[in-house]
């Protein structure tokens, strides 16, 4: 049987994924957190635990498909690459959360990408043994259409944000939803730690490194965030978030 982490069946973290404030809770379903003990045996029995370092590939773009991957420990990002080689974020996937879709069952390829970010563990649930638990546990069954919501969601909540704001306003709506996750309040606003770099947060909004420097600048003269090598400082919140729309 496969040991899993810790906590693997706890009520998972909110993901990071662009969005309009207030629209979505954005912790999904945990698959594994509504299963008996013995349904959960059931599942570790038919599936393979596996570890990855930070910043090392979980499935690539185009690679065969096999079946899923449940986050157990650590954080998972999506992404996309076009023909030219550019990349766009699609989420940072918290445990609870799976990846690997929207194929669950096997066959076909990837059609995005998935980088462990930090020291990672997944249950890999292979697609025909997946479709096998289906049929015998429906409380799996169920959860799993709970989640295939939750990233019908998100991703359209995506394509909304691309095609109707401004990279400037997507950026600002970014830091809010950062600061929303895991920033704190202090006397000069709400500071949130540089967990991702201005690469990282131009592949999220569709825009460049380059772009990214100049918008912080700007955002930073007109008194509304002051960035740094270990955070970023929202001054004033309530200009940024009219800023985003």
């Amino acid at each position: 049987m496969a040991t899993t982490a810790p906590g693997a069946r706890s009520q998972p973290a909110p993901s990071l994924h662009l969005h309009e404030e207030g629209e979505h809770n954005s912790a999904s379903p945990n698959l594994l957190a509504a299963l008996t003990d013995e349904e959960y045996a059931q599942v570790c029995a038919v599936s393979s635990v596996q570890h990855f370092t930070a910043n090392s590939t979980v499935f690539l773009q185009g690679d065969a498909h096999e079946g899923i991957f449940i986050i157990l420990a650590g954080q998972v990002r999506t992404y996309y690459t076009g023909p030219s080689g550019r990349e766009i974020t699609l989420a940072y996937w918290s445990p609870g959360n799976f990846v690997g879709g929207p194929e669950m069952f096997g066959g076909g390829v990837h059609m995005w990408s998935g980088q462990a970010i930090r020291p990672t563990q997944v249950l890999h649930v292979r697609g025909r043994e997946l479709r096998q638990l289906m049929d015998r546990l429906p409380r799996l069954a169920v959860a799993l259409v709970e989640a295939l919501v939750h990233k019908g969601k998100c991703y359209s909540a995506l394509i909304h944000m691309l095609g109707t704001r401004s990279a400037a306003e997507r950026l600002a709506q970014l830091l809010l939803l950062m600061a929303n996750l895991d920033g704190r309040r202090v006397p000069e606003g709400i500071a949130i730690s540089r967990t991702l770099s201005q690469e990282d947060l131009a592949k999220m909004v569709g825009s460049t490194r380059q772009w990214v420097t100049t918008t912080l600048e700007r955002f930073r003269e007109q008194g509304m965030v002051d960035v740094s090598p270990s955070r970023i400082l929202i001054r004033d919140e309530e200009a940024l978030r009219r800023f985003a729309g």
